[in-house]
């Protein structure tokens, strides 16, 4: 059954959407113009307003995909362990959590791109709207923020990553695998942010609508 989560969320977190949406729409390899990254953000720049917006939908769509996926596992009755037991097998947030590792890992580092995926942003936001819309919201909040007064997309994704364990655990007071998890994956996108991160300090960090 472990098996079974960790590779179907591999995968669907693999599919690389920004990829197709940019070949598709543009003929592009969003790998070969902007940022190079294969996210929402670089197709939005590269292709255009509306291939981006559908990028952005489906990135969150298959990170939530991932989170029903685990949930409908578990949940069945051939599922060996109570869910509702007070070991670490035992509890749904573990392996909902555990498939959504697997689906940014698949997302950041997809096997039919070679492993040159995205940074997570998106699929993140996926995850965590299906784990929990209110700790979303305020991390959405946060995005637009810092997004609207410093016009950095890239920072902007970064608080609104760091912010999201805070929610879970203070706003919506999630259970301790989701905030263990929402810890890891926040650290992971900072560190695919860190070439962003380099450039803001540099001063050359492009700003929205760049």
């Amino acid at each position: 059954m472990l098996i079974l989560i960790v590779l179907l969320s591999y995968v669907i977190g693999s599919i690389p959407f920004s990829y197709i949406v940019a070949r598709v729409v543009g003929g592009t390899d969003i790998r070969d113009v902007g940022s190079g990254n294969v996210g929402a953000t670089n197709v939005a720049r590269s292709v255009g307003k509306s291939a981006g917006v559908l990028a952005l939908l489906l990135d969150i769509l298959k990170g939530a995909v991932a989170v029903w996926l685990a949930r409908t596992i578990t949940e069945r009755d051939a599922w060996p362990w109570d869910i509702h037991g007070g070991s670490v097998l035992e509890s749904q947030s573990f392996w909902i959590g555990i498939a959504a590792l697997a689906a940014i890992l698949g997302h950041m580092y997809p096997v039919w791109l070679r492993f040159h995926g995205g940074k997570g942003v998106a699929t993140a936001g996926g995850i965590f709207l299906a784990i929990s819309p209110i700790a979303t919201a305020g991390s959405a909040i946060i995005f637009l923020i810092v997004a609207l007064l410093t016009r950095y997309v890239s920072l902007g994704s970064i608080m609104a990553a760091a912010s999201m364990p805070l929610f879970l655990r203070y706003l919506t007071g999630e259970p301790f695998w989701t905030i263990i998890f929402s810890i890891i994956i926040a650290v992971m996108i900072i560190v695919k942010h860190r070439r962003n991160i380099y450039r803001i300090a540099q001063g050359d960090e492009r700003k929205f609508p760049q």
